[in-house]
């Protein structure tokens, strides 16, 4: 079915870019990757505005090839030894405060890439131990051992975005398991309940609202803090194609339930995306 053109609500202000250039310049100069270019996530403009980004680490090669994302999925890059100081670096020149870690998937590493993490984390608490540290992992495969690594670097913030219903996992996320992703969020509080927990969920790809409120009492059962709930949108012809634009009176009540069912915050928007004005929510504990 095609759908028709994007409607006011999804319309973004590109005013909001205006100082990107400085941001721009900080990545280039350290070699860094951001998954706000990659994913074509259509808050970037704001955000580096802002002088704030989510640093993208492990390279911009994906090893997974979910349907709905836009990051490139061929050979894996090598693993840079000097990307935890680089982003480090990066981070207090930018003058952040909240600092957002991402990564590609990385299966063809046998960690998944998490002592990589866990060494952004410490390089960053090296130069500057009160900046809040937030990581959006992938799932690691399930393996207790690479989570622990990336626990015992101690971020604020561990997030991993449970993505969508799991009814739809197949066709959007072949790769993934919805089980796995919530035992990833359950075993983070059971190796330390001092770190908060986050989790992110995409709408307008064909999910009801009933089986959107029942991952959000899913991820309430794991002990998951923090929620984000936002419009998919396809980056191209080729992605999986958007099933609806969801009226934002519906992303409303999701976050009207999610408070509900006890998050601490939840971020519910059309243009909402993963990283998001992501220091609001520590603001709000």
């Amino acid at each position: 079915m095609e759908i028709s053109r994007k409607p006011k609500w999804l319309r973004i202000d590109l005013n909001k870019g205006r100082s990107v250039d400085y941001v721009k310049k900080v990545l280039k100069e350290f070699s860094l990757n951001t998954v706000c270019e990659e994913a074509n996530c259509p808050n970037r403009m704001e955000c580096f505005s802002k002088k704030t980004a989510t640093f993208m680490i492990l390279g911009n090669q994906c090893t997974r090839s979910c349907r709905f994302c836009n990051v490139s999925h061929e050979k894996p890059q090598m693993v840079n030894g000097d990307e935890p100081d680089n982003v480090a670096k990066a981070a207090v020149q930018l003058g952040l405060k909240h600092v957002v870690i991402t990564s590609v998937t990385r299966d063809d590493l046998p960690d998944g890439g998490a002592n990589h993490f866990a060494k952004v984390v410490e390089a960053i608490k090296a130069r500057d131990e009160n900046m809040i540290i937030e990581v959006l992992i992938p799932d690691l495969q399930g393996t207790t051992e690479a989570l622990e690594a990336v626990v015992k670097a101690k971020p604020a913030v561990i997030n991993h975005n449970i993505e969508t219903v799991p009814r739809l996992y197949d066709q959007v996320r072949p790769q993934a398991v919805y089980d796995r992703s919530l035992q990833l969020l359950e075993s983070v509080k059971a190796l330390d309940d001092n770190i908060l927990t986050k989790s992110g969920i995409m709408v307008g790809l064909g999910e009801t609202e009933e089986e959107v409120i029942e991952v959000l009492k899913d991820l309430r059962r794991v002990g998951c803090n923090f929620l984000t709930i936002g419009q998919y949108l396809p980056p191209s012809v080729q992605h999986y194609p958007v099933a609806e634009y969801i009226h934002p009176s519906v992303f409303e009540k999701y976050k009207e339930r999610g408070m509900e069912l006890g998050f601490d915050f939840v971020a519910s928007d059309p243009l909402v995306r993963s990283s998001y004005n992501a220091s609001e929510m520590i603001k709000a504990l």
